[in-house]
Parts: structure tokens; C-alpha cells; sequence
């Protein structure tokens, strides 16, 4: 049995508000995350992802008590990630509401992490966040960025998904820098090269722009699909882009 394509809206969250730029510049606001949620999970969302953008410790209990305020409005799996650096702060997040936590940097910068937060509460609870772009020298032509895609981490992004994949990781966040925010659609190149390394879910996220944009990104490999902008400012629902899906066969809930 195939499984249903997942529609995953996206909630950056810096300091209690939703969020949102391109390539992570020039923020403005878009709203309550705890009513977008409850809006989203009106309109058939199958899980949320939070990313606290700023993730500076100050702002941990800002968003501890976010993700407990959703939690507790909606009914749908809850990710969140940013500025996740321990076991510790898994457990904390777990605790307050969240599903599953995205790992990125530390993870970049301690691969054992991954390990250690799949031995502790199970691969399902761990996805791997990747901020992916072009790099030229890397095997792949994709490398790995970490503080917004603004710097370089040395890593093929390919390579680096499938290690993550062996020690643990459930699922691949894969985020297109070079498509973030530009509504020019999903990187498919990407997502058929990792999910040629992968067997683990991919969810595909960057670019996207209409609701024409997510029937292919499934199509190149991907098992879900993430967007922010369009869903916030309305350029489209969520029914829309379930009832384009559905029309070129893709299963979706």
C-alpha cells in the first residue's frame, strides 16, 4: 500500500511570531503561530513544522511554551527545530508538545548526536534538517550550509543525508537554499539524488510557488511536501494543493 503524500506547512517562529523572508533575510510578520496552526489544522494539514529561527537560548522558554500552546490547540504531528543541541533538549521539547525535533547544526557538528537521540527515544522522533545549495568541488554539486545557508559546512549534501540516515536519522528535512522563498518551484534535482542514496522519508522543501509546484517534487522522490509563504499570505490552501496531488494520482489524506 502506497502511503499518502504528507502537506506540511512550515512555522518560523522568532520570538513567539510567525515569520517569514527570502533565504532567511528581511523577516516580516505573519501571524500567531498557535492560531496559523489551528488554521492549518482546519484545513487538513498532516503535520506542522516549527523552526525557531533565532534559537538563541533567551529564547528557549519563548518557545517551549509556543509548541505547548499549539500542542494543546491541534491534533496533528508537531515538529520542531533550531537551535536543537542535545538529547536534553529533545526530551524538553518531547516533553512540552513536539512529535519529532529537527537536529541541524549540531548535528553537522557532532554526528554522534544522531545516534544518540535515535538509541534514546527512537529513529521516528529524529528528523535531519538539511539547508542544501549548489557548490561547485563538491561530488554531488551540492553542498551542505548551516546559519541560514549563509555559510558553507564543507560537506556533500548527499553524502551527508545518507551517513545521517545510517546512524539513525527518520526522516530528511531537505530544504532547497538556492529555491527558499523564491516561488520558483521545488528543487528536483536534489530530491532525486538524495532519494536515490535514502530509503527514509524526504520531505521536500523551497520553492514552492503555485499549487502546479508539489505534484512533481513527489513525483522526483519526495514522500512529503513543506511550504511557508504561500500558505501564510494566502496564495493558496492546503485543500488546493491535496486536490492537485490527487489529480495526477498521488494519494494523499
Amino acid at each position: 500500500m502506497t502511503l499518502a503524500t504528507r502537506v506540511i506547512p512550515c512555522l518560523d517562529v522568532d520570538a513567539g511570531r510567525v515569520v517569514k523572508g527570502i533565504n532567511f533575510e528581511n523577516l516580516r510578520d505573519a501571524g500567531d503561530p498557535v492560531e496559523l496552526a489551528a488554521r492549518y489544522d482546519a484545513q487538513g494539514a498532516d503535520e506542522l513544522t516549527f523552526l525557531d529561527v533565532t534559537a538563541s537560548s533567551g529564547n528557549r522558554q519563548t518557545t517551549y511554551d509556543v509548541v505547548r500552546r499549539t500542542a494543546e490547540t491541534v491534533f496533528i504531528p508537531l515538529t520542531v527545530g533550531g537551535g536543537v543541541r542535545t538529547a536534553d533538549d529533545v526530551d524538553n521539547l518531547l516533553r512540552a508538545g513536539a512529535d519529532k525535533v529537527g537536529v541541524n547544526t549540531a548535528a553537522i557538528a557532532r554526528p554522534e548526536l544522531i545516534d544518540e537521540i535515535a538509541q534514546r527515544f527512537g529513529s521516528q522522533v529524529l528528523v535531519l534538517s538539511l539547508d542544501v545549495r549548489r557548490e561547485v568541488g563538491q561530488p554531488s554539486g551540492f553542498g551542505v550550509t548551516t546559519h541560514g545557508g549563509r555559510r558553507a559546512a564543507g560537506l556533500d549534501a548527499i553524502e551527508w543525508g545518507a551517513r545521517a540516515a545510517e546512524l539513525g536519522a527518520g526522516e530528511i528535512l531537505l530544504n532547497s537554499m538556492d529555491r527558499d522563498g523564491t516561488k520558483d518551484g521545488f528543487d528536483l534535482e536534489l530530491i532525486e539524488l538524495m532519494r536515490r542514496e535514502v530509503s527514509i522519508p524526504i520531505i521536500a522543501s523551497g520553492g514552492a510557488g503555485s499549487v502546479e509546484h508539489f505534484a512533481p517534487a513527489v513525483t522526483a522522490g519526495a514522500d512529503a511536501v513543506l511550504a511557508a509563504s504561500v500558505f501564510h499570505f494566502g496564495q493558496m490552501t492546503i485543500g488546493e494543493v491535496k486536490a492537485d496531488l490527487s489529480a495526477h494520482g498521488i494519494p494523499v489524506r
